[in-house]
């Protein structure tokens, strides 16, 4: 290239789903012209549901009205805001200004760098979970921050331990994300949760986030931080409709929170676009008038997959908790398991879950997430995402049943 790209670019790398997809559609290509079956994906969590009818609905018939295609306000349509409130309100029991305290974005990962250019100079500290969704981490160094990771453990049901972030340097640090029903672990907040980390970021000057799109996922009781009294004084939380409402390639989200930390976010995203496309802002708010009766169809069939998943963890030798919440099973993998000893798999520094995962998708043709991308306390775990149907997770157990002499068990 003519010229150098910004140093800030150096401390990131291309997403690892970016350059694993790209793996699986170069062997795709080569199966597709052998006439071979394709490599069966159960990487990424992309609800493959349709989203409410009365959504798809509303964006067809506004979409044909001549004046939605112009530039829309950066604030979102007041109709917009005051569903999202009203959401909050019904679900959460969280009470949400709409023309001050709610912001509409392109989705919620979208507000993780907006939070985190709009709160963070170079050499802030920021507490960012091992394991957890690895742009925590990716959008805090484009912001030239400093990571300071905190540890999340099986033995204390992934849940921050707070003496142990008690006795750390907390100096400098001035944001910290969390994220329940937990990505990738499947851990469900608890409303003492909550109210600890309230407490803790009040204590230390600590702003946190709190990254909430999976509370409706395999969860009878979606919470929010922001439920806690006083949790505006110290917190943000993050949501969309991707997961709950089937709707993630809609790029629709949201950011609440006290309305001079939603003003400091407005000024960063309002020099980035200018505005969502009315028709799907309409679209949205009917999403959201979705009464109980969607989520209890939409965790139906979740829990139907989930149980299918634990087959193939049972298969293959994974340790996993069955009434896990969110979109994903994950499961621990022990050092003498027959997979990660097999010598189908790389030598050489190798987690267990990479093993594993590498096993299966060039002895198999399924992929499953390795752990290690998570961090460090994910290295002996993998991740099956719950976005297939049955009949895709069934056709997946029974190639990986016929691999590395496991016995065949139908189901």
């Amino acid at each position: 290239m003519i010229i150098q790209p910004a140093k800030r670019t150096e401390c990131v790398q291309e997403y690892y789903f970016s350059k694993k997809l790209k793996e699986i559609a170069a062997i795709n290509a080569e199966y597709d012209a052998a006439g071979h079956g394709r490599v069966i994906n159960l990487g990424i969590g992309a609800p493959d549901g349709m989203p409410p009818t009365d959504a798809i609905r509303a964006l067809a018939e506004s979409a044909r009205q001549s004046d939605v295609h112009i530039y829309q306000s950066y604030v979102g349509i007041p109709e917009l805001r005051e569903a999202f409130a009203g959401w909050y309100d019904r679900y959460y029991g969280v009470s949400l200004d709409p023309a001050r305290e709610i912001q509409p974005l392109a989705g919620s990962k979208e507000g993780i760098l907006l939070i985190s250019l709009a709160f963070l100079d170079r050499g802030d500290k920021v507490l960012v979970p091992d394991p957890g969704y690895p742009t925590y981490s990716s959008a805090s160094r484009l912001a030239e921050a400093e990571i300071v990771t905190y540890d999340l453990c099986g033995d204390n049901g992934w849940m921050p331990d707070f003496e142990a972030l008690g006795k750390m340097d907390l100096e400098g640090v001035k944001l910290m994300w969390t994220n329940y029903p937990n990505m990738p672990t499947g851990a469900s907040a608890t409303a003492g949760l909550y109210e600890r980390l309230v407490d803790f970021g009040r204590r230390h000057g600590i702003m946190i986030c709190n990254d909430n799109p999976y509370s409706f996922i395999l969860n009878d009781r979606p919470l929010s931080i922001l439920a806690v009294p006083g949790a505006k004084e110290c917190c943000v939380e993050l949501n969309s409709l991707s997961k709950a409402h089937n709707m993630s390639g809609w790029r629709i989200g949201m950011v609440a929170g006290a309305a001079d930390v939603i003003g400091q976010v407005l000024k960063v995203k309002s020099q980035m676009d200018s505005g969502m496309f009315r028709p799907m802002q309409l679209a949205a708010v009917e999403a959201l008038k979705q009464g109980p009766e969607w989520f209890e169809a939409l965790n139906a069939e979740y829990r139907a997959r989930r149980e299918l998943a634990g087959y193939i963890f049972d298969l293959i030798g994974a340790r996993y908790d069955r009434n896990s919440g969110g979109m994903f099973l994950w499961g621990r993998i022990d050092p003498d398991n027959r997979i990660a000893c097999g010598d189908t798999v790389r030598d050489g520094t190798v987690t267990l879950g990479e093993k594993v995962s590498d096993a299966l998708l060039y002895g198999a043709d399924v992929f499953i997430t390795p752990g290690f991308i998570f961090g460090r306390n994910g290295a002996d775990y993998v991740r099956i995402s719950l976005c297939a149907d049955r009949d895709t997770l069934k056709k997946a157990y029974g190639r990986i049943s016929e691999i590395n002499d496991l016995e065949h068990r139908s189901r």
